[in-house]
């Protein structure tokens, strides 16, 4: 019973550090999501057509980042202060608001989709500060940019997202069509950037404002070769 006991420990070890040996190997190639994975394996439909980050226009990325994840160039993983004003907000009796970042997204597609709620969560904060560590911060936005789910049939990554909404690829979106894309996460299920409703107009509005603003950080400009 006991040795029953040490190899399932084992295991379990060998289950939870399996993320942090594999996501240095994910500064090449083109990873896909545990959900992709789910969908292919049940023969869900997936549609989705790498696309590297060079070649995405310019308004895409600065519109997710404004809708997202505003300080990612700025924090290593978590943002410890937007999580903080979460959780006060929360314990004054406001609305409970997220305050995932990027990064901590891209490690719960690619790693932690399937877990519960409350146990995804205690995993996600050191995996994603591990992320930010051995990943670029441009290599951690194109993976996100590639594995984000845009569409309510299977549609994951910028290009299938934008070929479905609008038709062309994400190499050619205009700000105005980016914004559109950034406004329907993370439920391009009820919301939709093809046939946009008032809030996804707004919000995308807004996205767009903030964009323009913040301009190219140069968090991923600064190295576009990595």
């Amino acid at each position: 019973m006991r040795r029953a006991i040490v190899a399932l420990l084992l295991v379990l070890l060998a289950v939870l550090l399996l993320p942090y040996l594999i996501a240095p190997f994910y500064r090449a190639g083109h990873p896909v999501s545990a959900l992709m994975a789910w969908r292919w394996i049940t023969g869900a439909p997936v549609s989705r057509q790498w696309i590297d980050f060079n070649a995405i226009s310019p308004s895409l990325p600065r519109s997710v980042v404004a809708s997202e994840d505003t300080n990612f160039c700025r924090h290593h993983g978590v943002d410890w202060g937007a999580l903080r004003e979460a959780i006060d907000d929360a314990q004054e009796g406001e609305r409970l608001r997220g305050a995932s970042t990027i990064t901590q997204q891209v490690a719960k597609n690619l790693f932690l989709w399937p877990l519960p709620g409350p146990i995804r969560k205690l995993l996600e904060f050191p995996l994603a500060l591990w992320i930010d560590l051995v990943l670029p911060k441009q290599r951690i936005l194109e993976i996100y940019l590639n594995i984000a789910e845009w569409g309510p049939s299977g549609q994951f990554g910028a290009n299938a997202g934008a070929m479905y909404a609008f038709g062309h690829p994400a190499s050619a979106l205009a700000p105005r069509e980016s914004a559109l894309l950034a406004a329907i996460l993370p439920n391009p299920v009820k919301r939709s950037a093809r046939i946009p409703g008032p809030g996804v107009r707004r919000l995308a509005g807004t996205y767009a404002a903030r964009a323009q603003a913040a301009g190219l950080p140069r968090c991923w400009t600064e190295n576009r070769a990595f």
